[in-house]
């Protein structure tokens, strides 16, 4: 992604320098609850310990170069998320309101509770704030097994701002009122097309940017698409326990996430990511 030299947002709160709380186990709408699936298919209250042990040790925070450069990189991503979303909801007589994106270590405080480097990035809803640790990026490479490369951090940010946009219309909190009503295989599907409009998002942001500022290099699409096939929960359940359960999805399947970036790259219409079509019959 060509972004060297551009405009870094201000949004950004950079809490790499401090070391946080305990373990978060809240209700956020988190993309990617990569490392809580992963962990969680064994003992849950080993898992608690473990990461209350770390969080007991001092965090120490190396602000090398790599890690430096990656900080502006989210910066730059979340500019160029304002400027398109600014745009969208202009055309759309609406008002966008800019999130913040906290760069945290280890673990820090969000609206939702503390957040551990453990449950991957999110979006917490209660103070609209995106919560993203780098060392994520370690993990969705080695463990994962998806594509290296700027663009899938870029997907990431993308997916998470688009659960900000959900936030905004409406779309969050109708949701949730509906999984209330809904019993535990229903509530799982909503939580997937959740998930999956946040992924058409992504994708929506992407075609819009390209547009404006004609950003991609050659790969970056693939890397998006092989972070979106890396974090579907059939990818994980697999990886994680050997077995596939659909009806324990809360993400969807890696072709449903790498199908909605698509949709939502190819057309660049927020009209087409309609999500829940099936469930709202």
């Amino acid at each position: 992604m060509k972004w060297l030299g551009r405009r870094e947002s201000s949004n950004v709160d950079d809490r790499r320098s401090s070391n946080g709380g305990k373990f978060f186990v809240g209700g956020t709408i988190g993309v990617i609850i990569l490392v809580i699936k992963f962990f969680m298919d064994g003992d849950p209250t080993q898992l608690i310990q473990q990461i209350d042990q770390q969080n007991t040790q001092t965090t120490e925070v190396v602000n090398d170069s790599l890690d430096n450069t990656m900080a502006k990189f989210v910066a730059v991503v979340l500019a160029d998320n304002e400027d398109v979303w600014n745009k969208i909801f202009t055309e759309n007589g609406l008002q966008y309101e800019e999130p913040k994106l906290v760069l945290f270590r280890g673990a820090t405080e969000s609206g939702c509770g503390n957040a551990s480097s453990a449950i991957g990035p999110f979006y917490c809803p209660a103070d609209k704030k995106v919560y993203i640790d780098l060392s994520f990026m370690d993990e969705l490479k080695t463990r994962f097994g998806a594509q290296g490369g700027d663009f899938a951090l870029a997907y990431v940010i993308g997916h998470e701002v688009g659960h900000h946009v959900q936030n905004l219309l409406g779309t969050s909190a109708k949701t949730e009122e509906l999984q209330a009503q809904s019993n535990q295989t229903k509530a799982n599907k909503l939580s997937v097309a959740l998930e999956l409009q946040a992924d058409f998002y992504a994708g929506v942001w992407t075609y819009h940017n390209q547009q404006m500022k004609n950003i991609l290099e050659q790969g970056d699409i693939e890397e998006a698409l092989s972070a979106a096939s890396a974090v579907g929960d059939d990818a994980i359940q697999q990886k994680t326990q050997g077995t596939i359960v659909p009806d324990a999805f809360t993400h969807g399947s890696s072709a449903e996430r790498m199908y909605w970036f698509k949709r939502g790259y190819q057309t660049g219409d927020i009209r087409k990511g309609n999500t829940f079509a099936k469930l709202i019959q």
